[in-house]
């Protein structure tokens, strides 16, 4: 259908790739993968025509159509979002252009009333969304995809990547959503190093593929690099022997005539950073107690309970509008309950990502210059280093952040995010716009965080590194999973990890301390007696309020803890100054009582961490 045959393209000085050819046959799906920089876009522009190549050739068949989708913006004017999406397909399809439309415009998440309204009142994800609906009713031969998924929820994703299987087309696309390569494609084209790398399966095989290419080609190297070794060794001692040096010169021809293996190129590694660490928190981080919260008429939480401990790094999962955003927007007291109380809990500080949360900036900084103002200043290398992992490289640093994207908004927001994290993070989404190297520098950002996460995520990868507990809200139901997504996932009925995400039903077969009584099967109750019951409660009772009692003792040693700290920190700075030892008595005196202060912290410190484990205990118990 299409080929490129010794391709080569140079920008600004810089070679991308060179005398490389690609052939892509009807009906294929390609996934294209590379590092930023590489030339994927480049390779997507020379396909359209936009720009042509240095040296080579494109051949395509006649007659053959493309559709293009962007990975940031596309125009959008007064014709309506129908009139949008039925754009150039007239031609194509005649009556049956507006069902098409409407139909995809549904699995894309808009609603009727959407459809008559001007394309430049959207936002500029929903025009996106208008733009993908318009490629997929012109049903274009070959479809060019780059980064669809940014601007999807997950319920549109899913529709959108059941729409793709059946597509009758070609596909290729850039992409940095794992799950959503792997249910697609056929085929990895990868740009590195100036060439282009073709493995057959998904994008977990390419991943085996290549790590065992790579391991091969290494002890091939090796192997031939002993064997010239051996081979100059022997040439080297007895050459100047006349008896042997025939044979000498023979070993070195034999080097000349091998085919030498390329010494194996570096790898690149994820970047690691060891993130500046926020102030340790009470146990109990936030407690939302009795809260109510909707919309207007739309009730979204009547009567919520919740609370989150420090340490715990909880993914939350249920269908869109069931409240994830709304509840992250409570704890970060962005949003108000309407009835009940939000309570931080001791020393906490929230920080709260969402992809549009990028009112914060400057305009007229650069973004190096954004990035370095934060309240625990970093070195300047380091802070280059980050901006580097998350895609800001070289000059890029030196733009004025008003001329960055919406996507690149959000990447710098979370680099200044993790500049100086605070001890409670609430994530939305915070994969989005970040290819697979950035997401790889935040997972391990977040892998040596200290402090405790609440996030949102449609990529399972990302979860499955980094949760280890699951909430899952629906109708304003909260059920509590005490395990990793895996966990989660052995308890659902799903079909697939990232359909367990959506699920609006409760899940099946969880354990009992994950279930609410309300949920329990009524084949397996446990029928009392009067008394029974009366002494189960009794003892279900004294054990709520033994909980609550041990929860204020751990309180008060906070609120002691902080007392005594300030305490110690005032006399450490008067020992500091060099007047206070004019008078070598009130000095002695000062030492004696921060010796007191150090006693009293040791002592009070030790009652919080038994309060704490006796809290566990007790936690422990079933009511």
């Amino acid at each position: 259908m299409l080929q490129l045959a010794n391709i080569s393209k140079s920008f600004a000085g810089r070679v991308l790739f060179r005398d490389v050819s690609f052939q892509i046959n009807r009906g294929e799906r390609i996934g294209l993968v590379g590092p930023n920089g590489a030339g994927k876009s480049t390779l997507f522009s020379i396909i359209l025509g936009e720009q042509g190549p240095d040296d080579g050739k494109v051949t395509m068949e006649r007659g053959i159509t493309f559709g293009f989708l962007p990975q940031e913006s596309a125009p959008a004017g007064d014709e309506t979002v129908l009139e949008l999406a039925t754009m150039h397909a007239d031609e194509h399809s005649g009556w049956e252009v507006e069902p098409k439309a409407r139909r995809i415009l549904k699995g894309l998440a808009f609603r009727d009333s959407d459809l008559d309204r001007p394309a430049r009142a959207l936002s500029g994800g929903w025009i996106m969304r208008a733009h993908l609906a318009r490629l997929l009713v012109q049903q274009p031969d070959l479809l060019l995809l780059d980064e669809p998924t940014n601007h999807l929820d997950l319920e549109s994703l899913l529709w959108f990547q059941e729409y793709l299987k059946s597509y009758p087309g070609a596909i290729l696309m850039i992409s940095h959503d794992r799950e959503f390569l792997n249910a697609l494609i056929g085929r990895v084209v990868e740009i590195a190093w100036q060439r282009l790398h073709f493995y057959n399966g998904n994008y977990d095989a390419f991943l085996r593929e290549k790590e065992a290419r790579a391991e091969q080609h290494r002890q091939a190297y090796e192997n031939q690099q002993k064997e010239i070794e051996k081979l100059q060794d022997f040439a080297d001692r007895f050459r100047a022997k006349a008896s042997k040096a025939a044979q000498a010169q023979s070993k070195l021809k034999q080097i000349e005539r091998m085919e030498k293996i390329e010494a194996p190129l570096e790898t690149a590694k994820t970047v690691h950073f060891r993130f500046p660490q926020p102030p340790r928190s009470g146990q109990r981080v936030m407690a939302l107690k009795s809260v109510d919260f909707a919309y207007g008429d739309l009730v979204v939480y009547k009567d919520l309970e919740i609370e989150v401990e420090r340490g715990q790094r909880t993914v939350l999962v249920g269908p869109n509008g069931a409240g994830k955003s709304t509840m992250l927007k409570i704890m970060a007291g962005i949003l108000s309950p309407q009835a009940g109380t939000r309570t931080p809990g001791h020393n906490v500080r929230a920080g709260y990502f969402a992809q549009n949360r990028t009112e914060m900036f400057q305009l007229k900084r650069t973004v190096l210059e954004e990035a370095m103002d934060v309240e625990n200043r970093q070195p300047e290398q380091f802070v280059r280093n980050l901006l580097g992992s998350f895609l800001f490289s070289g000059d890029d640093v030196l733009k004025p952040v008003a001329v960055l994207s919406g996507g690149e908004k959000s990447r710098l927001a979370l680099c200044k995010l993790l500049l100086d994290p605070p001890n409670f993070l609430l994530l939305d989404e915070p994969t989005t716009h970040l290819d697979m190297a950035s997401i790889e520098a935040l997972i391990s950002a977040l892998s040596g965080f200290e402090g405790t996460l609440v996030f949102i995520s449609h990529d399972v990868h990302f979860i499955r590194k980094v949760a280890t507990t699951v909430l899952h809200i629906s109708a304003g139901a909260i059920t509590p999973y005490a395990g990793d997504y895996q966990y989660y996932l052995d308890k659902s009925r799903a079909t697939s990890e990232r359909a367990a995400l959506t699920s609006g039903t409760k899940l099946t077969d969880s354990r009992p301390e994950d279930k609410p009584a309300a949920a329990a099967d009524s084949r397996s109750k446990v029928y009392l007696t009067r008394d029974e019951k009366k002494a189960a409660n009794r003892e279900r009772e004294a054990r709520i309020v033994a909980r609550r009692e041990k929860k204020k003792e751990i309180e008060r040693c906070e609120a002691d803890i902080a007392k005594l700290e300030e305490q110690q920190r005032v006399l450490s700075g008067k020992l500091e100054l060099p007047e206070t030892y004019d008078n070598s008595a009130r000095a002695m005196e000062l030492n004696r009582e921060l010796m007191g202060i150090a006693n009293s912290l040791e002592r009070v410190t030790a009652a919080w961490e038994k309060a704490l484990a006796d809290l566990e205990a007790l936690q422990g118990q079933a009511d």
